[in-house]
């Protein structure tokens, strides 16, 4: 595999049968990513946008094809393997916040590094970092329902970091937030994404936003890619990492 690749499907398809009919949620996708780079994935509702970041994630598995992360085929791995794959390479965030209103900022941000049995002290100093990061260190110990919804949002993406991942999979993220703050958010991740080179797959319907902060655009349409772009240029962004090698 080519070392600068982070994600490489290959024809990979999931079907589901309902009835007697078939539907081709994904439908023979081959495409590249390349590490650290930004990709948006649009498309109509039905297109098959969140069924590719399900198999990007580890969440569902390919009827046929290859799903490979970071060298590994997902569809030839383990439940297990999956699992911690899914808990120390990939971080996810939701339209919905999916955060526990019990729960301090703290507690919901350290929950991912409880599963995966980080050291105490070493939880401590991440969730403190993650929270910075995203301009909640002084809210810790607040709970969700003293949040604005993007304040919950930068929660979420402060949770989706705290193990580290290589990868960031943000599925419609400014979904449920105004314009204003839903740019805010992609502000960050794009940051973040830079900084940590950290490798970004948002599925969004917003072609606008997209091409405002992703380095390449992938449409979908019936579970097929049917083009790719790279948006209008950014002052200070560039051109690299805009995923030409990977396309190669």
């Amino acid at each position: 595999m080519n070392s600068t690749h982070a994600v490489r499907t290959e024809s990979v398809c999931r079907h589901y049968t309902m009835g007697n009919s078939m539907i081709r949620a994904v439908d023979g996708i081959s495409l590249r990513i390349a590490r650290g780079e930004f990709v948006a994935l649009l498309g109509q509702s039905g297109s098959g946008k969140s069924t590719l970041l399900n198999l990007l994630a580890g969440l569902d598995r390919p009827t046929s094809g290859s799903v490979i992360v970071q060298g590994r085929d997902l569809a030839q791995m383990s439940s297990e393997d999956l699992a911690r794959y899914r808990r120390n390479d990939v971080g996810m965030v939701f339209q919905s916040f999916h955060l526990i209103p019990a729960m301090t900022i703290t507690e919901n941000v350290e929950l991912p590094m409880r599963f995966a049995e980080v050291d105490r002290a070493e939880r401590a100093q991440r969730v403190r970092e993650s929270l910075e990061r995203v301009g909640l260190g002084k809210r810790m110990e607040h709970r969700p329902s003293e949040l604005s919804g993007g304040e919950q949002q930068r929660v979420s993406l402060a949770r989706a970091l705290a193990n580290r991942p290589s990868i960031l999979l943000a599925d419609e993220p400014t979904g449920n937030l105004d314009s204003r703050t839903g740019e805010d958010i992609l502000n960050l991740i794009r940051d973040v994404s830079l900084s940590l080179g950290m490798t970004v797959v948002m599925v969004t319907h917003e072609r606008a936003l997209a091409e405002r902060f992703a380095q390449r655009l992938i449409f979908l349409a019936d579970g097929k890619l049917v083009s790719e772009a790279a948006p209008p240029a950014t002052p200070g962004l560039g051109r690299a990492g805009t995923g030409e090698e990977a396309r190669a």
